[in-house]
């Protein structure tokens, strides 16, 4: 049994596929089932159950794949530990993170990490949603930036960006000179509405008392359609504010705030508790403290959650 057998069975159980982990291994599938045989020969049991087109872990597998990465993860410290002794750091660290943020806020935050350390290899794992923090929990992810709140305990969080909802409408819109808007103004026009996540969660909470009567036009899941859609004139949506300043600024865009009360938000850096965080990892949290301070120009708050 080697790593390398290890990290092919892990990518089997991951992407619940021969043919897609022997992709994502750079190996055919043929070299990927041998692996898994010579795996299965030398623990004496069978690790998945073939059913026609699909697989599925037997009770040994599910054991055996929680095993396999407790051991792949120490194989990871043990790295980290050697690379802490050499003057520069080593290695790599992995951030989730959805689209918006990987637009609007990483670029700037990697260009930072990399003036410092300029041997760390940073990787993007582009997700959403829960999943962000469950790729934390999973050790896909070394960190995730994601809307708090998030209550799974296993994580720390680190409260790193507050943010405002707004209306998103296009010049000239007839709600477009409102000091704010509340849900009865929202009735008789077309909404592009965030397809799913804690935003929209809110916005069906903030919309309910008028939900029968919305005209809901379409569903999207992307920022930057979003905004040209909105922009095209196919109806009002919305936006973070942090996600649309270039084209408010520019007038092609207006963001009106919901009423009574500004609907914030707040984005939160996450990482597993029990990890030991290496050099590396301490500076990356610190880089994405000053960027928040410094583009926000507002407190940053720490919660153990």
């Amino acid at each position: 049994m080697d790593l390398d057998q290890l990290h092919t069975f892990l990518e089997i159980v991951r992407l619940k596929s021969f043919s897609k982990a022997a992709q994502t291994c750079f190996r055919t599938q043929p070299a990927i089932s041998a692996q898994v045989r010579q795996l299965e020969q030398e623990l004496n049991t069978t690790l998945f159950d073939r059913l026609g087109t699909r697989i599925a872990l037997t009770p040994a597998g599910k054991i055996f794949a929680e095993y396999a990465g407790q051991m792949l993860e120490l194989r990871k410290q043990a790295q980290n530990a050697i690379n802490e002794l050499e003057r520069a750091p080593r290695g790599e660290l992995v951030i989730a993170a959805n689209e918006a943020t990987c637009i609007y806020v990483l670029p700037l935050v990697f260009s930072e990490y990399k003036e410092q350390f300029p041997n760390i290899q940073l990787q993007v794992e582009r997700t959403y949603g829960n999943r962000i923090s469950e790729a934390v929990v999973e050790n896909q992810a070394d960190f995730g930036l994601t809307q708090l709140p998030v209550s799974d305990k296993r994580l720390t969080t680190l409260r790193v960006f507050t943010d405002e909802i707004r209306l998103l409408a296009p010049p000239g819109h007839r709600l477009a000179s409102l000091a704010s808007v509340h849900p009865m103004d929202l009735l008789g026009y077309q909404l592009l509405m965030p397809k799913s996540g804690t935003t929209r969660a809110r916005l069906n909470q903030w919309l309910e008392v008028v939900e029968p009567d919305l005209q809901i036009s379409m569903e999207l899941d992307a920022t930057e359609m979003t905004k040209r859609f909105v922009m095209a004139g196919l109806g009002i949506s919305f936006l973070a504010v942090s996600h649309c300043k270039e084209e408010v600024e520019e007038g092609r865009l207006v963001a009106i705030p919901l009423g009574p009360q500004p609907m914030t938000r707040s984005v939160g850096l996450v990482y597993r508790k029990d990890k030991a965080l290496s050099k590396a990892a301490l500076g990356f949290i610190q880089v994405v403290l000053d960027h928040a301070e410094e583009t926000a120009g507002l407190p940053v708050a720490v919660n153990q959650a």
